[in-house]
């Protein structure tokens, strides 16, 4: 009996590619603070005409009454320059009226800006970021058995790769956006705004805006601080 024999040697480059589940960088939004108004065309004008907050009144222990309003607003949301789904961007306006009584010509600043809330933030963290190891790992099998016995021993190399893709989020967060302090000497303060546009970074998920005013009052005895907060609107 003739028994042929072949010598072989075989190498094998194994690649193993783990692949991670599918991230979301637009998580699902959270819940809306109470008082916002629907997201959409609900409480928004096509034009960006929103509703005003109630007025702010306040009467001090030295005579003075102070009342804080503002009539007019628009917040109209705008696709970013950048096209970013993280980057938020509205244009607004509105005029933010104080008006002061008491024993004397009134005189104090008038801040006016804006809140805009984020349901995630990214602006702080990594971001969206790929992350992958590799190397070789060099082992021995045998092939081609005869009568129940190996023939040949051939080197096998695999190279494992493993891949990942990571967002790094963190909870929401409000940026506050002041546009201007009027310092006033006037019992009928007011400040305008107009076509003014806003832009953040690093926000993506549901978000809100709403504007603020603060009309501070000042005397040589005393300050007095009434603020004014707009209705929130979820975009």
């Amino acid at each position: 009996m003739s028994v042929r024999r072949a010598a072989a040697i075989a190498v094998c480059l194994v690649t193993v590619v783990g692949a991670a589940p599918p991230s979301r960088a637009d998580p699902e939004p959270g819940p809306a603070p109470a008082d916002a108004a629907p997201a959409g065309d609900q409480g928004r004008a096509p034009d960006g005409r929103v509703p005003s907050g109630p007025p702010a009144t306040l009467t001090t222990p030295d005579g003075w009454t102070l009342t804080l309003a503002s009539q007019d607003e628009t917040q109209l949301p705008v696709a970013p320059l950048t096209t970013a789904t993280s980057s938020r961007e509205y244009v607004v306006g509105g005029t933010f009226i104080g008006a002061l009584s008491g024993p004397e010509e009134a005189r104090g600043v008038l801040e006016v800006g804006y809140d805009i809330g984020c349901g995630i933030d990214m602006s702080t963290s990594n971001g969206v970021s790929l992350t992958g190891t590799t190397g070789l790992t060099p082992t021995l099998g045998v092939t081609g058995p005869i009568a129940g016995l190996p023939t040949t021993v051939a080197p096998v190399i695999s190279a494992p790769v493993g891949g990942a893709i990571t967002v790094g989020l963190k909870p929401g967060l409000v940026n506050i956006v002041p546009l201007d302090k009027k310092e006033f000497k006037s019992n009928n303060p007011w400040v305008m705004v107009s076509n003014f546009r806003i832009k953040i970074d690093g926000c993506v998920g549901q978000s809100f805006i709403r504007s603020y005013a603060i009309l501070t009052r000042q005397t040589d005895q005393s300050d007095v601080v009434l603020s004014y907060i707009g209705v929130t609107q979820a975009v």
